[in-house]
């Protein structure tokens, strides 16, 4: 899947709408990804939830009945009326940044973003048809130009990735369970399903983290805003490697207690730690993916509908596998056994679900 990448030219893009060509000079040259795939930096246990999921012929039109496409029109007006709805003459960076954003990961559509007041670090992508950003002072406050634009390509992706069908279905399931909370036999079930959809959830956090730092372009950048979320603007008490090596010391834990107090840390969390967001965002860079990427080797759009279920079952299977393997937490050691056994059912299954829609995967 080779193809020339293309040096981000002079554009202006127009928020909410297709995007016709102006000018304007970004503050440096940053290489276009042309109809790139999100597949592309989906994490392997996120993209084959996503790949099955889009296999799934109206199941997203459910979802947003489910939802309530109400909720993303009154949404949408209370930021309007709440919040500030960046422009090319309010929060013109910002506004920039979302512009680049889309033109890199070649959006037909650029998304609004408001800026909301609130002390809070926060930035969320909203929205099925229409989504958009929204960013705190809180974060603005805290992070530089290069790092915001680094948040704002992290959002992007979430809606490059169509991650929002899924986070519907988390937050429904998760009142769901707190409705049925009486009913032991049905809240055991139903948090089974929440905990698998909250990994899922971390995963695609990961997937973002990538896709931000294939928008900004900028290493350093992105991996100082997530270190920010753990100790704040104090880039000058902090360095990289050294929380790097905290990482290490984070995953090779002490003895089984410390393993099995990670794994109750995790309950009820929809984002890995800022340690481990780093760490993987650096395996990641490391690897030789991210500059394969940037040097036009990546899946596009148009091979979308190609991409096989029981293929990207058996990626994130292995991408497990590895992660288990390199971990030295002694208590992933201890439940390795049990988690092989689970993949293996869970590739079975899909391998079923397969041959029964005739291959197509």
């Amino acid at each position: 899947m080779m193809g020339p990448p293309m040096v981000m030219s002079a554009r202006h893009f127009r928020c909410g709408r297709s995007m016709p060509g102006m000018t304007t000079t970004p503050d440096r040259n940053r290489v276009q990804l042309p109809g790139i795939s999100s597949r592309a930096y989906e994490h392997p246990a996120d993209r084959s939830a996503l790949v099955a999921l889009r296999k799934l012929s109206g199941f997203d039109t459910v979802l947003k009945q489910m939802s309530g496409l109400i909720s993303e029109r009154r949404l949408r007006l209370m930021y309007l009326a709440s919040a500030v709805r960046v422009s090319e003459t309010q929060f013109r960076s910002l506004y920039d940044m979302g512009r680049d954003a889309a033109y890199t990961l070649d959006l037909h559509r650029i998304p609004e973003i408001y800026v909301q007041q609130d002390p809070q670090v926060q930035a969320k992508a909203i929205g099925f048809d229409d989504p958009f950003i929204v960013v705190t002072t809180g974060l603005l406050n805290l992070m530089n130009e290069e790092e915001q634009r680094f948040v704002i390509g992290h959002e992007t992706s979430h809606i490059l990735s169509g991650h929002a069908v899924y986070r519907t279905m988390l937050d429904i399931l998760t009142r769901l369970a707190t409705r049925v909370a009486w009913i032991p036999l049905g809240y055991i079930g139903l948090r089974a399903i929440v905990a698998g959809l909250e990994e899922w959830y971390r995963k695609s956090e990961l997937s973002s983290d990538r896709g931000g730092l294939l928008t900004g372009q900028n290493p350093e950048a992105a991996k100082r805003a997530l270190m920010k979320l753990a100790g704040g603007d104090y880039t000058h008490e902090m360095n990289i490697e050294a929380f790097l090596e905290q990482y290490q010391e984070y995953d090779t834990a002490g003895d089984l207690r410390d393993g099995f107090l990670k794994v109750l840390n995790l309950l009820g969390t929809t984002h890995p730690f800022a340690v481990v967001r780093v760490a993987e965002l650096d395996k990641w860079q490391r690897s030789g993916e991210y500059d394969r990427i940037i040097g036009g080797d990546y899946p596009r759009r148009e091979d979308d509908s190609n991409a096989r279920v029981t293929d990207e079952i058996k990626a994130a299977a292995e991408s497990y596998r590895a992660s288990w393997s390199q971990s030295q937490d002694p208590f992933i050691g201890v439940l390795r056994d049990v988690a092989e056994g689970a993949v293996n059912a869970g590739e079975r299954i899909f391998n079923r679900f397969s041959r029964r829609d005739g291959g197509q995967g």
